[in-house]
C-alpha cells in the first residue's frame, strides 16, 4: 500500500494521496490550496520540470538583466514561469472542470520543483 505524501517548504506544499477517490493531488502556496486529479498532478509535475529545464538552457542566451516568460499547456492545465533563469515565479491555471489559479513566488519555486521531481517516485 502506498502512503499519503505531503511535502512542504517555504511558500509551497505538494501532496499525493493514492487512496483518495477523485483528487489524489494537492498543490498549495501562501494562503491557498487546490486539490488535483492524478492526471492534473502528473501534468503539473511534468510541465514544471520541462519549464525548469528550458529556463536553465536559456541562461546562456539571455542578457544579465533580461527577464523571460515561458508557458506550457495540456488539456488539463496551463503553467508559466516568469523571471530570470536563476530566479523565477510560477503560475498555474486549471483548464478542465473547476477553474482555479495558483501562484508561487521565485523563492518558493526551487523547493517545489525538487518536490515535484520525487513526489511519486516509488
Amino acid at each position: 500500500m502506498v502512503e499519503r505524501v505531503i511535502k512542504t517548504g517555504s511558500g509551497w506544499r505538494l501532496g499525493w494521496n493514492p487512496e483518495a477517490q477523485e483528487f489524489q493531488g494537492l498543490v498549495a502556496g501562501e494562503g491557498w490550496a487546490i486539490e488535483l486529479t492524478e492526471a492534473e498532478l502528473n501534468d503539473f509535475c511534468r510541465l514544471l520540470g520541462q519549464l525548469a529545464d528550458t529556463m536553465s538552457q536559456m541562461a546562456s542566451e539571455l542578457m544579465d538583466e533580461e527577464k523571460i516568460a515561458i508557458e506550457a499547456e495540456t488539456d488539463l492545465l496551463w503553467v508559466q514561469v516568469e523571471g530570470y533563469p536563476e530566479a523565477y515565479s510560477l503560475q498555474l491555471i486549471l483548464n478542465a472542470g473547476r477553474r482555479c489559479e495558483g501562484f508561487w513566488s521565485a523563492s518558493a519555486v526551487p523547493g517545489l520543483l525538487q518536490a515535484a521531481k520525487v513526489l511519486k517516485v516509488f
